[in-house]
């Protein structure tokens, strides 16, 4: 399994400036979480978030945290379900009104990961971090951004490999029913959290000995840029942010 979400490749996202593609991330989060009570409206906002991902060939990716996001999914939709009253009876307690904020809620959270999802896959780190620096953020706070988003892979891959090792000792986790199969991964959780944080100590070393942080005066041989078709995508997300805010207040008025 690679560790690696994002793919070199020739597309339009790709070649967007990564503070573009930051304002895509933060207007597909507005609308996930200002319709967190309009199930129509965020099935609607799926569909583009499922048609920006194909503009920048990430379906994969996608596809390869399929089970995750349908575990989130389904977990938000059974806590809603539980936890939420409301006068439409289904069976005992559970009521449409929990249902439905169930699927909204799951849905937002789908939504906002596949969108994060998307931008890992056309943005190098290196230029994340160039777009942290240009919007504001001190190097430290650039540098802290990007190995956490890079992190991400890392775990996902540390823990196939564990779960893959265990697998190969005879450990069985693709029968029983949803809660025992649940019951067999608990346990490698230890392994897989014990790896990484050894594995952080490490990098923590090695950015200690190469006297990261000693002075604030940095160069870099990227550059990034914003062209003419960054600033057109930016002005159509800001015209998708204010109809967001539109909807919300005038035409979803209660």
């Amino acid at each position: 399994m690679s560790i690696f979400m994002h793919r070199d490749i020739d597309t339009f996202l790709h070649r967007l400036d990564p503070r573009a593609k930051l304002l895509v991330m933060l207007t597909f989060f507005i609308y996930a979480l200002m319709f967190l009570t309009n199930p129509a409206l965020l099935g609607v906002v799926f569909l583009f978030v499922l048609f920006y991902a194909s503009l920048g060939k990430a379906l994969g990716n996608v596809k390869r945290s399929a089970g995750v996001l349908m575990t989130i999914f389904t977990v938000t939709v059974i806590i809603w379900l539980l936890t939420m009253r409301g006068p439409t009876k289904i069976i005992l307690w559970f009521s449409v009104e929990g249902l439905m904020r169930g699927i909204s809620g799951g849905l937002s959270l789908v939504i906002i990961i596949i969108t994060s999802i998307v931008f890992v896959t056309t943005t190098k780190i290196e230029d994340l971090t160039l777009a942290c620096i240009r919007l504001g953020l001190p190097y430290r706070g650039a540098f802290a951004v990007s190995t956490a988003i890079r992190m991400i892979p890392l775990i996902a891959g540390t823990a196939e490999t564990i779960l893959q090792a265990q697998k190969s000792r005879g450990l069985d986790v693709d029968s029983g029913s949803f809660m025992q199969k649940l019951k067999k991964y608990v346990p490698l959780l230890v392994p897989t959290i014990v790896s990484v944080i050894r594995g952080t100590t490490v990098f923590a070393m090695a950015l200690e000995s190469k006297g990261f942080g000693h002075s604030d005066k940095r160069v870099s041989y990227l550059t990034i840029s914003y062209k003419a078709r960054d600033y057109i995508f930016s002005v159509i997300l800001l015209l998708f942010i204010g109809l967001a805010f539109y909807i919300k207040f005038n035409l979803l008025k209660s």
